[in-house]
C-alpha cells in the first residue's frame, strides 16, 4: 500500500490531517489503513452505506459509524479502518472537522512486455513502433525493450483510435492480455500519451533496458586467426546496431551480391535475425514482415536498386505504419559507385551499414554510413570473405545457430577464391559437420549457378536448401547441389568451348600473358555463366596452362571485366586515371585491386580498352598477388 505522507511537501507548520483524493484509475495499492479519503455515496442498506473513494476502490461504512444520514450522491470524508483477508475494505468517519487535501494520481504496477501473461489485465510502458488502421481497430505495436507487443484498440469501425498518439510516443497501456491468431495481444482499455517526468523516466528506462538487450553474445570466433581479430570487435557493434533495431520495431532491408560469397554471408545473417525478430514479437509470422533480402547484381549499389527499396519502405510507412528500413549491404557497398544511392537516402531516416570486401574509398561512403566493416580498413585484403565476416556476425547475433553454419565460411572462402591461412581450418570445420572439400566446391558452384537465374529475386528456400542453412531435408541438398553443380560444369565448358578460339593473346613487356576476347560477339549471351563468370574462368584456364603472370580481359559494347594473376595492379586507380586521361568516356566501377569490372560509353570502347592495356603492361610483376579469388559475376 501507498504511504502517502512521503509525498507530503511544502506543508510547512500546517497541522491539520490530510484527506486524499485519488485519480480515479486509482487501485488498491494507492490506498493505506489509517488514511483519511474522500468518497461518495454509491448504495445505501440496512446495516450503513457503500462508498467509493475511486472508480475501482469501494467498501463500506458501517451503521455503527454513522454520524448522520445519506443517500446516493452524497460526499464525505472517510478513514480506511480497515482491509479484510478477502479484500473487503471497512471505513469509518473521523472526528476532525478542518482538513487539508492531496490529491493522488495513479501509479500503476508496471508489467515488462515480455512478463505479459494471457488472460491477465496488465499496464505496459513503452514506445510505440507502429501504428496500423484496419477495417476494425487501430492496431498500436508498442516496445518496452523487453519484448514488443501489438494492442487493438476500437472506435467505429475503420476510425482511428487514439487520433493524437504517434510514432515514437511514450505511452502507458493497459488492457486484457488475449490471444489472437495464436499470437499474444493486448485488448487496450486505456492508452495515454506520458509526458513531463513520467515520460522522461519512461523514455530511460526503456532505452536502458535496449541497450541492455542489444548486447551481443559472448562468443569466440570459429577459428583463431589474429588477423580477424580487430574485424570481430567491429562485427559486435554491428550486431548490437542489428538487436537494437529490432528491438526498437523497425524493419530490415539487406542487399547482398548476388554471388556464392554473397549468400553465404546474407544466408545465416536472415537465419539470426528472424528467430530474433520472431522471438522479440512473440510471433512466427513477424519476419516476414520486418525483414527483406535482396540481392544486387552489380557489385554497388545501383540507383535502380536504391528507387525500389526506398519505394517499397515508403510504402511499408504508409500502408502499415512502419518506421522506415535499416539497410544493411552485403559484399558490397563500400565504394564511390555507391555514395548517389546513399545520398538518396539520405533524405529520409534510413541508417546503412556495410559489411564488405572489396576495396573501399571510405572518404567518399563513410560520412553517409551508421557502420562500415571492412578488411581493407585493417590493413588486411578480400581473403577475408564477406561470408565469413556474417557467419561470426549472425553467431553474435543467435549462437544457438553455430551448429548449423559451421560449413559455410568454407563455402564462402571457395566460392571467393581466398587464400587466406585459416582456409584449411575451416575446411576442417566443415568437414567434421559433413560437408568434404568436394561437397564444398560443388554448394560452391551450385550456389552461383542459382543466383545467376534467380536474377533479382530472393529465392530463399532454393538458396537455404543448396547452402544447407535452415534446410530441413539433407536428401534434397544433396541431391540439389549434385544436379545444379553438374549443370553449371557443363555450361561453363560450353561457354569456354565457343569463347576459345576467340581470344586474342600478346606478351606484355613486363612478360606478363594478356589475354583478351570480345564476349559479345564470341560468347552465348542471356545464360550462364555471366560475362564476369566467364571471364574467370578462362583466366584460370590460362593461369593453370602458363603457369606464369596473367591478365584476362573480357569485354563487351561498354564493359570490361578484368582479372589478374602475378600482377600488382590497382582498378581502382585505373579507373580515375582513364576517367581524367578519356574525357567523354564515362568509365565507372571497379572491385578490388586486382580483379573488377569497368563501364563505359560504348563509342570510346576501343580507346578505353587500348589506354587500359597501356596501364597494365606499366604495372609490376608481383607473385603474391593472385586472383584465384573473387569470379564476381
Amino acid at each position: 500500500m501507498t504511504d502517502h505522507s512521503a509525498g507530503d511537501s511544502g506543508a510547512g507548520a500546517d497541522s491539520r490531517p490530510v484527506v486524499y483524493d485519488l485519480a480515479p484509475d486509482c487501485t488498491l495499492s494507492d490506498v493505506s489503513v489509517g488514511e483519511h479519503y474522500h468518497a461518495v455515496v454509491n448504495g445505501v442498506v440496512a446495516y450503513g452505506v457503500f462508498v467509493d473513494i475511486s472508480d475501482t476502490v469501494s467498501g463500506l461504512l458501517h451503521e455503527s459509524n454513522l454520524d448522520r444520514s445519506y443517500d446516493v450522491g452524497d460526499r464525505l470524508v472517510v478513514t480506511l479502518e480497515s482491509r479484510k483477508e478477502n479484500g473487503d475494505l471497512a471505513f469509518d468517519v473521523p472526528a476532525f472537522e478542518t482538513y487539508r487535501t492531496e490529491i493522488v494520481d495513479h501509479e500503476p504496477d508496471i508489467t515488462s512486455i515480455a512478463d505479459l501473461e494471457t488472460g491477465s489485465t496488465a499496464t505496459i510502458e513503452g514506445r510505440v513502433v507502429q501504428i496500423k488502421q484496419t477495417g476494425g481497430p487501430t492496431i498500436f505495436h508498442v516496445a518496452d525493450g523487453t519484448a514488443i507487443v501489438s494492442g487493438a484498440a476500437f472506435a467505429e469501425a475503420g476510425v482511428r483510435a487514439f487520433p493524437d498518439v504517434e510514432i515514437d510516443d511514450i505511452v502507458r497501456v493497459t488492457g486484457e492480455v488475449e490471444l489472437h491468431r495464436d499470437v499474444r495481444q493486448l485488448e487496450i482499455d486505456s492508452l495515454a500519451v506520458l509526458d513531463g517526468d513520467a515520460e522522461a523516466d519512461a523514455r530511460d528506462s526503456i532505452d536502458t533496458t535496449i541497450a541492455e538487450a542489444s548486447a551481443p553474445a559472448d562468443v569466440d570466433p570459429l577459428v583463431d586467426w589474429p588477423a580477424f581479430e580487430p574485424i570481430f570487435e567491429e562485427l559486435k557493434t554491428v550486431a548490437e546496431l542489428l538487436r537494437q533495431t529490432v528491438l526498437s520495431g523497425r524493419p530490415i532491408r539487406v542487399r547482398h551480391h548476388a554471388d556464392g560469397d554473397g549468400m553465404c554471408a546474407a544466408t545465416p545473417l536472415q537465419l539470426a535475425v528472424e528467430r530474433f525478430i520472431a522471438d522479440v514479437h512473440n510471433d512466427p509470422d513477424a519476419p516476414q514482415h520486418l525483414f527483406k533480402r535482396l540481392p544486387s547484381k552489380a557489385p554497388y549499389y545501383e540507383m535502380e536498386d536504391v528507387t525500389r527499396d526506398l519505394s517499397f519502405a515508403l510504402e511499408g510507412q504508409s500502408r502499415h505504419g512502419q518506421k522506415l528500413p535499416l539497410l544493411l549491404m552485403l559484399d558490397n557497398g563500400s565504394t564511390e559507385e555507391d555514395v548517389p544511392a546513399y545520398q538518396n537516402l539520405a533524405h529520409y531516416d534510413i541508417p546503412i551499414a556495410v559489411i564488405d570486401h572489396h576495396h573501399p574509398d571510405p572518404a567518399a561512403v563513410e560520412p553517409l554510413l551508421d557502420a562500415h566493416v571492412n578488411p581493407y580498413l585493417y590493413g588486411e585484403d578480400y581473403r577475408i570473405t564477406t561470408g565469413m565476416m556474417c557467419v561470426e556476425l549472425a553467431r553474435l547475433i543467435d549462437p544457438a545457430i553455430t551448429d548449423d553454419i559451421e560449413h559455410v565460411p568454407a563455402v564462402a572462402g571457395r566460392s571467393d577464391r581466398s587464400k587466406a591461412e585459416v582456409m584449411d581450418q575451416y575446411v576442417a570445420l566443415a568437414d567434421e559437420a559433413g560437408y568434404d572439400r568436394e561437397s564444398i566446391e560443388a554448394i560452391g558452384e551450385a550456389l552461383d549457378y542459382a543466383a545467376h537465374w534467380l536474377r533479382y529475386s530472393e529465392g530463399k528456400t532454393l538458396v537455404n536448401d543448396v547452402l544447407d542453412v535452415g534446410c530441413e531435408d539433407f536428401d534434397r541438398h544433396q541431391r540439389l547441389v549434385s544436379f545444379l553443380a553438374e549443370r553449371a560444369e557443363r555450361d561453363i565448358d560450353r561457354q569456354l568451348e565457343a569463347v576459345s578460339p576467340h581470344v586474342e593473346h600478346e606478351r606484355l613487356d613486363s612478360e606478363a600473358h594478356l589475354y583478351r576476347v570480345d564476349l559479345d560477339h564470341f560468347a552465348h549471351r542471356f545464360t550462364y555463366p555471366a560475362p564476369g563468370k566467364t571471364t574467370g574462368n578462362l583466366h584460370d584456364r590460362k593461369v593453370t596452362e602458363t603457369g606464369e603472370p596473367v591478365i584476362t580481359i573480357g569485354y563487351g559494347p561498354d564493359f570490361a571485366v578484368l582479372r589478374s594473376d602475378g600482377v600488382r595492379l590497382d582498378i581502382p586507380r585505373m579507373v580515375t586515371e582513364l576517367n581524367e586521361e578519356l574525357p567523354g568516356a564515362g568509365v565507372s566501377g571497379g572491385g578490388h585491386l586486382v580483379v573488377g569490372s569497368i563501364k563505359f560509353v560504348k563509342g570510346r570502347r576501343e580507346s578505353v580498352i587500348d589506354l587500359l592495356v597501356e596501364k597494365m603492361a606499366e604495372a609490376d610483376l608481383d607473385e603474391s598477388l593472385s586472383t584465384t579469388a573473387p569470379l564476381d559475376n
